[in-house]
């Protein structure tokens, strides 16, 4: 245990005894200890400068908080991801810094507000939860806690508890879409992409690209009219200076492009000036840029279809050895957890031979991601239990799966309850190791794998991070024509990790 999170109860003296007892006992253990409390009041300032002073903490008052009441109330209600963004921030690099991080929380907002509020930190920090509750509120407290968390792994503590009896515990390991953000940005930024964005005209894509150029996660190619795109960021207050902007139709790769692309398609019966024509089009342009290493990845589709994306890729950068199908999955990230929706965006009516193979790309892209995949084939019968031409092809599929990836974990054909809930996959398929614990849902077909996604996206409030493409040997990502910015950043910053392991 590197940290824990210390929530509050009303009663300010109970408050300070046993954060102090609690502070006292950690210092023996932990010479290089800090301080953390996401929203600080101002009687909570003077009481966290005591305590550094008190217990000697190499730390400035500064590094402990990282809003006032005030402003932090305000922050929540404009934007709450930026709000957690920046508590997750702060609190990691406490922990780079110190070997164990004393999290504080807040108590403004009576014990309900205070434990919703705290625990959904607690878990966006994955740092265990100590709760100070009164006796006649123990009961209530450890009920909500362990229903939040799914599990006993927190400390419910009064005025008189004995630390010789408070035990260690494990750092939690949820992925709520912040941290998962987080851990995102981290990883692009280790090992700096170029990412090519051909439609600068496109409002969404130049204020995506202000966002990722001040977070400094990739490097970005803008293709377009450089006076025209600088003009257009000029007025939604977008710095680009830090990109670079290239025009298809005066570019000095014209030639060499064209040459290439004819090269490529001359045995499909493409002639050396359709070729010069077709460079000029922005989309194989961009492509052009990923094939001939002149960027690493590339993002399009904000204004064109998925078709006029994936047809350049698959001409010139091709398909992986040892894949055929290219299809697009959705990261859904919901509450706390993370699962992989596929395919939702290319083969409309796949084969069993297909399935099998969105089931291996869909769990090596997960694996790439940080997840350890469990692919659930889906279809509207559990096992044995039902007949019909989408079972059986279910079916075939699982079976291809085993034989051509044996070290693959995945069952079939599920139900999505019991796929996804371990009490119906008792019921349903007992024994499983997939069931109840998939995080890779592979889906019959397209039809339901779209319908799937947005019903979660919208119903559960998921976060739907793509489609991303797999299986192509460059990554070439599409976007939705109604994407937001949000959706652009996430998409390239997913691309430029997916670039890192070619």
């Amino acid at each position: 245990m590197r940290s824990l999170y210390l929530i509050r109860s009303d009663q300010k003296e109970i408050n300070l005894k046993i954060s102090t007892q609690l502070l006292e006992n950690l210092c023996k253990k932990h010479k290089n200890l800090a301080l953390f409390c996401p929203v600080v009041s101002e009687d909570t300032i003077e009481t966290l400068k005591n305590l550094i002073t008190k217990f000697k903490l190499k730390q400035d008052l500064a590094s402990v908080y990282s809003f006032n009441f005030q402003n932090g109330t305000k922050q929540y209600n404009d934007d709450q991801n930026l709000f957690t963004d920046k508590i997750i921030n702060d609190y990691e690099n406490l922990k780079a810094n110190y070997d164990f991080v004393f999290v504080v929380g807040f108590s403004r907002f009576g014990i309900l507000g205070s434990f919703e509020i705290n625990t959904r930190l607690a878990k966006e920090l994955n740092t265990p939860i100590y709760a100070i509750v009164d006796k006649n509120n123990a009961k209530m407290c450890d009920d909500y806690l362990q229903k939040r968390l799914e599990s006993k792994n927190f400390v419910i503590i009064d005025e008189w508890f004995n630390q010789e009896n408070v035990k260690e515990l494990d750092d939690y390991t949820f992925l709520t879409p912040n941290r998962f953000r987080y851990k995102l940005i981290q990883s692009a930024k280790k090992d700096k992409k170029i990412v090519v964005l051909p439609e600068s005209d496109d409002d969404r894509i130049i204020e995506a690209s202000g966002i990722l150029l001040e977070q400094e996660v990739v490097d970005l190619i803008l293709l377009g009219n450089e006076k025209e795109v600088k003009e257009r960021a000029s007025k939604l207050g977008v710095d680009l200076k830090n990109a670079q902007i290239l025009d298809p139709k005066n570019s000095s790769f014209h030639d060499e492009f064209a040459n290439t692309l004819y090269e490529a398609r001359k045995a499909k019966g493409m002639s050396l000036e359709e070729a010069k024509k077709l460079v000029l089009d922005r989309t194989f342009f961009g492509t052009l840029l990923v094939h001939t290493q002149k960027a690493d990845a590339m993002v399009s589709g904000a204004s064109t279809t998925t078709a006029e994306t994936i047809r350049p890729a698959l001409q010139l950068i091709k398909t992986k050895p040892n894949v055929k199908t290219v299809s697009g999955m959705f990261f859904m990230s919901l509450e706390d957890r993370l699962l992989v929706f596929a395919d939702c965006a290319v083969t409309p009516n796949p084969t069993p031979e297909q399935i099998a193979e969105i089931a291996y790309t869909s769990a090596s892209t997960a694996k790439a991601f940080g997840l350890d995949p469990k692919v659930a084939i889906l279809s509207y019968s559990s096992g044995s239990s039902g007949s019909g031409i989408s079972v059986e092809a279910s079916k075939e599929a699982l079976k291809i799966a085993k034989e051509r990836y044996p070290e693959l974990c995945v069952d079939g054909p599920l139900q999505f309850d019991a796929a996804y809930d371990p009490l119906t996959a008792k019921s349903k398929m007992p024994g499983s190791k997939v069931a109840g614990y998939a995080n890779v849902f592979v889906f019959p077909d397209l039809n339901a794998a779209n319908i799937g996604y947005k019903a979660v996206q919208r119903t559960a409030g998921a976060l739907a991070i793509g489609p991303i493409l797999q299986g192509l040997k460059k990554p070439v990502n599409d976007l939705s024509r109604g994407c937001l910015v949000d959706d652009v950043v996430n998409t390239v910053i997913l691309s430029a990790i997916q670039a890192q392991d070619n």
